[in-house]
């Protein structure tokens, strides 16, 4: 029997480096691939630290993967042995209503690998190798390097949120409560889809100053409880867009402040249960209209690709740190950091 190192989350606060069975493409459609590089999403670090509770263990997390193909499984045909490509963590049938429909991230029948959201939760990418399906692989452009293509889902997602359900217009003027990893991603789409004046929020002075360079119009630091004021005063008419992509739930109640009639808005940071109060009848004066974006399709991450081959977004630019597998306890660590943007894994 093959083996593999991985780092295997035992329990809350008990992540290990161990050397565990490499799995094998036995079952029809399957891939094995060889992990070049994976990033830690806040999920992540959430479900080592006991945050996110939805986690069976031990588990395998890692769910943002690029890499080779290092063996294939009966009735493969798209991809071969050596072939460099990208993986989307959300697996689907292909063939149930919500698939055809287009929503494959609902399938009944879905899985992911090294996150959360179905019942059906496979070994992820915070190790050597990784099992997934035929359908989850997408081939990775010779100019994007293993790193950015490891941004592919995060990008994605980023993408769905921003235009595909709050379908932003250029001109809008956007405002971003939370410029971490998955914020700058989100302001990056923004940018590059023709935003207004767009506004960063957020109470690192590292994340202001990164929003900054890649391409906010202003930043603004809500520590000071002023942060409606401020918004006000660079958009008189208050924004067309907000989205939340800090996590904490007090980002969601200043996305109620930030509100003006016709404003739209993504929740699509916060992902634990906690609860917000609001006006139902407010909210139907204003013709405000909530979005939320969870998981990747293969629509999303088919345009997220394009973005990056195209050189309209560049995923490297908010990496901030690169570790070994053998340095994961490290790179959890570096999580905990207010100065840092995204965290890549090499094993």
């Amino acid at each position: 029997m093959a083996l593999m190192n991985a780092a295997v989350l035992h329990g809350f606060d008990d992540l290990r480096l161990d050397e565990v069975p490499r799995p094998e493409p036995v079952a029809p459609g399957t891939v094995l691939v060889r992990i070049r590089a994976c990033g830690i999403c806040q999920t992540d670090y959430k479900a080592v630290k006991g945050i996110r509770r939805n986690v069976r263990f031990p588990i395998i997390l890692g769910h943002e993967p690029s890499g080779i193909v290092a063996a294939v499984g009966p009735g493969v045909t798209r991809v071969k042995e050596g072939d460099e490509v990208i993986c989307q963590p959300s697996g689907f049938c292909g063939v149930c209503e919500q698939c055809r429909l287009g929503n494959t991230h609902y399938c009944s029948h879905a899985f992911t690998t090294g996150g959360d959201g179905p019942e059906d939760v496979w070994n992820g990418a915070f190790a050597e190798y990784m099992l997934t399906t035929e359908s989850c692989l997408f081939p990775k452009p010779a100019g994007v390097s293993f790193d950015a293509a490891a941004l592919t889902e995060p990008l994605a997602g980023a993408w769905k949120g921003v235009v595909q359900y709050s379908q932003i217009q250029v001109g809008d003027d956007v405002v971003v409560v939370g410029v971490g990893s998955i914020g700058l991603l989100c302001l990056m789409v923004a940018r590059a889809a023709g935003a207004g004046r767009l506004i960063a929020i957020d109470t690192s002075a590292h994340a202001r100053s990164q929003a900054l360079k890649l391409g906010a119009t202003h930043a603004i630091d809500p520590a000071a409880g002023y942060a409606r004021e401020a918004v006000y005063e660079i958009l008189p008419q208050g924004p067309d867009l907000v989205v939340e992509a800090a996590g904490p739930i007090e980002a969601v109640r200043l996305v109620l402040e930030l509100r003006r009639r016709g404003t739209r808005w993504n929740l699509f940071g916060i992902t634990t249960h906690e609860t917000f109060e609001l006006d139902g009848g407010l909210n139907h004066f204003l013709e405000s209209r909530m979005d939320a974006s969870f998981g990747v399709t293969p629509l999303a991450m088919q345009h997220a690709i394009r973005l990056m081959e195209r050189g309209v977004i560049e995923p490297l630019d908010i990496i901030s740190h690169r570790f070994p597998l053998d340095r994961i306890h490290e790179a959890m660590a570096v999580m905990a950091n207010p100065n840092r943007n995204k965290v890549i894994v090499n094993p």
